[in-house]
Order: C-alpha cells, then sequence, then structure tokens
C-alpha cells in the first residue's frame, strides 16, 4: 500500500511563501503517499457539507448546530481571532504615513526673558507628517508576521469548531449506546423477573428449596443495580452535551431513541495529503512562517532605518495673528538612524527569535507526526473492531440459542437453576459487549473524520 514517499511538508511551507527562509531538509519529516491501513471495506458514503450530517441523524444535527451556535470554546476562540486581526491592523499602521495636529501654549517671564525680548505668551498650531521608509522591509515582514499570525488563529478557531463537532458526535453516540443497554437491561430484569415468578410457584408447591428462590432474586436485584448505574451515566452524557451547547448541565433532554443502522463509509486508499487541510496543521505551518519572518525582523535591526518628517503650522504671541502668513512655520527633517552599539541587545534578539523559528519548526513536525498516528490508530480501529462485532455477532447467537436450551430444560425439570441464570449471565454479558463494540465503531469513525481535517471529499 505504501508508495514512494513524497515531501508533504515541504510542500506546504513553500507554498505562498516564496520570500521566507525554507526550513533545512533534515527537519521535514518523509510522509508516505498513503495511508498504512487504509482500506475501509464497502461503497463510500457521500461526503456531506457538513460531515456529521453523512451519519443521516436530525437530532445529531440539531445538537451540533447548537453547540456551534453557542459553545464557550468557539467563543472564546473567535475572540482570539479578533485580536489577532486588531494586531495586524495596528501592525500595517506602521508602514502608513502618521498625520497629527497640534497645538500648544507657552509663556515666559523673568529678567532673562524680558532682556531678552522673549517674555510673554507664545501660540503654536500646526500639523506633522511622520513616515518611515522601510529600506530593508523591516516593516513589511513584521507585517507579514502579523498577518501569519491571524491566519494561525483563524485556523485554530476552525479546529476549535471541528473538536466542538466530534466531542458532540461522540457523545451522542455514547448516549444512543446506552440507550441501547437501558433497553437490554429492561429486558433482561423481565426474564429474570419472569423466572422468579416462576420458581416462587415452583418453591410454592414444594417442587425445589428457597435457595433457588433467593438465588432468582438475587439476580434480579443485581440486574436492577446495573440499570441503575446506566441512569447515572445517561445523566452525565446528557450534561456533557448541554455544556458543549453552551447551556446549563440539566436543561438539555433527549428522549430514548436508536442510532442510526449503518456507519458512513470512508473511501478506502485515502491519500495522505488530506492531512495539509487539517486545521491544526494549518495553524502549526502558519506559527512557523510567523515566526520565520519575525527572524528576518530580528535580522534587520542591524541595518539602518530611514524616517522623514514634515511641519507646518504658526507661532504668534496673539491667537488672531496665529494663521497669517507672516506667523507661518515648517520643516522638514530626514533621520538616518544605525545603532553601533548596543549591548548585545540585537544580538540577543536574533537569537531568540532563532530559537522560537526552531520550536515552531519542532511543534509543526510533531503536529504533522500526530496528524499521521490519529489517522493510522483509527483505521487500524476501525479494521480491527469490524472483525470483533462479526465474532461476536457470533457469540452472542450462539449465547442466545444456550440460553433458549436451558430455560426449557429448566422448566420441564431437566436442569438445575443454576445453569439457567448462569446462561442468562453470559448472554447478558456478550450483548453488552456487543453494544459497546458498535459504540466503539460510531466512536472510531467520528475519530476518523476528525483525524482527516473533518472529512473525506
Amino acid at each position: 500500500m505504501r508508495n514512494r514517499l513524497t515531501p508533504l511538508l515541504s510542500a506546504l511551507l513553500l507554498a505562498g511563501c516564496a520570500n521566507l527562509a525554507v526550513l533545512e531538509p533534515h527537519a521535514m519529516p518523509a510522509t508516505p503517499a498513503a495511508f498504512a491501513h487504509a482500506g475501509a471495506a464497502g461503497q463510500p458514503s457521500a461526503a456531506a457539507d457538513a460531515w456529521w450530517q453523512a451519519f443521516g441523524d436530525p437530532r445529531l444535527d440539531a445538537l451540533t448546530e447548537r453547540a456551534l451556535a453557542h459553545n464557550t470554546s468557539i467563543q472564546q476562540a473567535a475572540a482570539r481571532l479578533a485580536q489577532a486581526r486588531a494586531l495586524l491592523r495596528n501592525s500595517d499602521a506602521a508602514r502608513a504615513p502618521q498625520l497629527n495636529v497640534n497645538a500648544g501654549a507657552a509663556r515666559q517671564g523673568g529678567d532673562a526673558a524680558r532682556a531678552t525680548g522673549t517674555a510673554g505668551t507664545q501660540l503654536t498650531a500646526g500639523v506633522s507628517l511622520a513616515y518611515e521608509i522601510d529600506v530593508m522591509g523591516r516593516l513589511s515582514q513584521a507585517s507579514q508576521a502579523a498577518s501569519l499570525d491571524a491566519q494561525a488563529r483563524e485556523a485554530l478557531l476552525q479546529a476549535t469548531r471541528l473538536l466542538v463537532q466530534s466531542d458532540v458526535a461522540q457523545a451522542y453516540f455514547a448516549l444512543r449506546a446506552l440507550d441501547a443497554e437501558r433497553a437490554l437491561m429492561r429486558d433482561t430484569v423481565a426474564a429474570y423477573q419472569a423466572t422468579l415468578l416462576l420458581t416462587e410457584k415452583r418453591h410454592a408447591a414444594g417442587d425445589i428449596a428457597e435457595l433457588d428462590v433467593v438465588r432468582v432474586r438475587t439476580e434480579v436485584a443485581a440486574t436492577q443495580a446495573q440499570a441503575v448505574a446506566l441512569e447515572r451515566r445517561r445523566a452525565e452524557l446528557l450534561h456533557a452535551l448541554a455544556l458543549l451547547a453552551g447551556e446549563l448541565p440539566g436543561s438539555l433532554e433527549l428522549a430514548e431513541a436508536t442510532w442510526p443502522e449503518a456507519l458512513p463509509q470512508i473511501p478506502a486508499g485515502l491519500p495522505s495529503t488530506v492531512l495539509a487541510r487539517r486545521p491544526d496543521v494549518q495553524a502549526a505551518q502558519a506559527s512557523l512562517r510567523a515566526a520565520q519572518a519575525r527572524l528576518g525582523v530580528a535580522q534587520k535591526a542591524w541595518f539602518p532605518s530611514l524616517a522623514l518628517t514634515a511641519s507646518a503650522g504658526g507661532a504668534s504671541p496673539e491667537l488672531s495673528d496665529l494663521f497669517k502668513s507672516s506667523a507661518g512655520l515648517w520643516g522638514l527633517n530626514a533621520l538616518l538612524n544605525l545603532p553601533l552599539l548596543d549591548g548585545g541587545r540585537r544580538a540577543a534578539g536574533v537569537e531568540s527569535a532563532a530559537a522560537q523559528a526552531d520550536a515552531a519548526a519542532a511543534s509543526y513536525r510533531e503536529q504533522v507526526l500526530q496528524a499521521f498516528k490519529e489517522v493510522e490508530d483509527q483505521l487500524v480501529a476501525l479494521q480491527t473492531l469490524a472483525e470483533q462485532a462479526q465474532l461476536q455477532a457470533r457469540a452472542v447467537s450462539s449465547a442466545t440459542r444456550a440460553l433458549q436450551l436451558s430455560d426449557a430444560r429448566y422448566r420441564n425439570g431437566l436442569v438445575s437453576q443454576l445453569e439457567l441464570l448462569d446462561a442468562r449471565r453470559s448472554e447478558l454479558s456478550l450483548r453488552r459487549q456487543a453494544l459497546q463494540l458498535r459504540a466503539a465503531q460510531y466512536q472510531a469513525t467520528v475519530g476518523l473524520v476528525k483525524a482527516l481535517g473533518g472529512g473525506w471529499g
């Protein structure tokens, strides 16, 4: 299944950043063209506009939409994105001319001022214009870094939305699995109670000892206790769903319902390049490029800066004469600045920026490797769970038949009560395990969609 290796990370990094430094090859993990365990069976389901719609459950659709509208984690991520965009506008403003209006009044007195004729009040008013020429591209690179930060925040917002979507789906399917298990427990309690009724009749007729009655009563009580534990677990899942939807725990009610009959099938042979659209990978890439841009800004601190200023206005001791041509003043200035000795401040800034770029590169590499791990984990889980489910179905079928035979033999007095109780306990345990396997398949499917970045189309 493995094809020749392709430099996925290099393509991700080089796209759209030709003017930035590129990572050294050793920093880029070689990535396979396809996943090692891709190969889900069945016809692939069409990817919906919203991936959770592929499950065909309108209740899940409604819950997800509520969470997307009101989840507090999404709101926090959106606020951080707004902050990053504001910082970008602030960085862009440094590249634009700065125009100021100023006015002032000054009064001098004393013998020296009178002797020089400067005693009295001096009024000033005017405008000033300042502009720094971006000779070496330092300001534009700082603006580019801020833009990449905003891109990273936007990707993190999408990552948060995807996380909330998957959390809602997984909690919802856990709830539906619990509903199926609750129904199974109710049926089992009813069967035990029927057995208890029969046992009490036989005890009243003197056919069996009281010990047999006590045993069945024990099984009834123990099964009812397990059913109560499921009720507690269901309440906890409802509380978790309410929190995801930004609502008070206890305010959300979902009637018991069955889960969808068929799981959506993820297409076989997915290319590994789909991970390029994962929002967390995109965020890590943008953060890396921003760190590289800031390294360039730090390096350009060694070069001179050129600032131009212009001012125009008037100065007069009388307010009425302030705007007359005779009171007019103007000036033009150009300032070339090149620090020579700074105690190592610029060198330390470059070292710090280089270290941040190295950390961002490591984080990017880790994020991509983690993405591959998550996909491979879920692909393996789906394959093995499908095999387990088939084997478990056979075990349940055999256990059900054994229970039927034991029940018939017990009613005819051919076997002891212990055999019947053991057969019923075995069948209940195997059925619960089958439900748990089914739930794990739903969880793994949601996990795979999340690992792929929210879809597969």
